[in-house]
């Protein structure tokens, strides 16, 4: 049986020579940015939830931690990669989420907020985004599998693969 890594909101994890897949639930708003290296096989997951601390129009529950925030979380995710000897040029980036929900938050446009974040941080970065499902209405998962870097996304009952990573020679 395989492992099954679970990354709970405001959380990030990164595994190196991991088998088994990691998985975050729920991304309404909030979003999920997966990186894997293929060739030092260092995979890792954020599901952050607001911009940044502070972001116009938010209160968070109590302290969340630096992970909740995209202006945080990212960045530490990258770090935590590089510490397992993940290299930059070789890294694969998706993300997934950035919903706008009907409810409390109507307005605030938060999805659209958090997409416009991540993009300009990676951007800033000299980071691409390999492969993205983002908007909508609808609340998705996200897996990356640790051993080829495949990501798929589930949302509605349906499960599709958005990233497929070839194998590295």
């Amino acid at each position: 049986m395989s492992e099954r890594h679970v990354v709970p909101i405001a959380q990030l994890a990164v595994v190196t020579g991991g088998k088994g897949r990691m998985v975050t639930h729920a991304l309404g708003s909030c979003i999920g940015v997966t990186v894997f290296d293929p060739v030092a096989r260092v995979a890792g997951m954020v599901h952050f939830m607001l911009p940044n601390k502070g972001a116009q129009g938010t209160r968070p529950p109590v302290d969340v931690g630096p992970h909740a925030y995209g202006a945080t979380a990212v960045p530490s995710l990258f770090r935590a990669a590089y510490a397992l000897g993940a290299e930059k040029e070789r890294l694969i980036v998706c993300a997934a989420g950035g919903a706008e929900r009907s409810g409390g938050e109507e307005g605030l446009r938060i999805g659209a907020r958090n997409w416009a974040m991540l993009r300009k941080l990676l951007w800033k970065n000299g980071v691409e985004i390999a492969a993205s499902d983002i908007g909508g209405t609808e609340s998705r998962n996200m897996s990356l599998d640790l051993v080829s870097g495949a990501v798929e996304i589930t949302s509605g009952g349906v499960t599709r693969t958005i990233h497929e990573t070839r194998k590295a020679s």
